[in-house]
């Protein structure tokens, strides 16, 4: 049986180990303190140190266990899913600097568009639900986290939401803001997250080797009455960020 004085050692230990971590004193890559050096130091059980560590790496600060030693992670801002905020809103939340640099802002048909070599760009005008007669805008974004490349967005708008973005600067801020200050009622978001290898053009625009992994978020963001207002294919540099889903059991 675990004693009160064990927990609150495990929290002491936790606290010690992610000091070093803040502080630098253990950079990413190296390994933590053995059990044993942690034991001795708090004249401690093994078990409160493997309950420390064991937080620790649920909180994604350190990797590995079963028997190898336990490695610090590099640090990676986690996004929740959570509740409908923009990528400007999210790194605000972390006191980390959003930026952005516009690539491609254009109308395109949807008949035009099913020809593109561009996957997304080829099904977006089906994700929207548009006829082949319809237009639609489509935005291709570079964003920066502290001015280092994190993401690249992509995104497609039915011509009477997308047609308000040519009245804004997209590189100035969050295009979500500006939507919903103009009436657009973004509600709900449905997200599929899944991990890809960069093309090239992905590798050059988020300075990374072809096929570095990328950390991939689809979106389809309706309003209260289910329209479909936008359909989105993020892609973070997973150095710079992961994905946090809180569930809840019902009553």
């Amino acid at each position: 049986m675990r004693s009160a004085g064990d927990n609150h050692l495990h929290e002491q230990l936790a606290d010690y180990l992610r000091d070093l971590i803040a502080e630098g004193h253990l950079q990413p890559g190296d390994t933590l303190p053995s059990e044993a050096e942690l034991c001795r130091k708090f004249s401690s059980s093994r078990s409160p140190v493997r309950q420390a560590i064991t937080t620790l790496r649920r909180e994604g600060l350190i990797s590995g266990g079963q028997g190898r030693r336990s490695i610090v992670q590099s640090p990676a801002a986690t996004q929740s899913f959570g509740t409908l905020i923009s990528f400007t809103e999210w790194c605000r939340s972390l006191e980390v600097t959003p930026g952005q640099r516009t690539l491609l802002l254009s109308r395109t048909s949807a008949t035009a568009a099913s020809e593109s070599p561009d996957p997304f760009v080829a099904s977006a005008s089906a994700e929207l639900g548009l006829s082949p007669e319809d237009n639609f805008v489509h935005l291709l974004r570079l964003r920066f986290m502290n001015d280092r490349p994190a993401m690249l967005e992509r995104a497609a708008f039915p011509l009477h939401v997308g047609r308000l973005l040519f009245d804004f600067d997209t590189d100035s801020g969050s295009i979500y803001e500006y939507l919903t200050s103009q009436g657009v009622e973004l509600y709900r978001a449905e997200n599929r997250i899944d991990a890809l290898a960069a093309s090239e053009s992905d590798a050059t625009q988020l300075d990374v080797d072809t096929p570095s992994p990328l950390l991939r978020v689809r979106r389809r963001t309706t309003d209260t009455r289910g329209r479909v207002l936008e359909v989105a294919d993020d892609r973070y540099l997973p150095k710079h960020t992961s994905f946090t889903i809180v569930n809840t059991r019902d009553a």
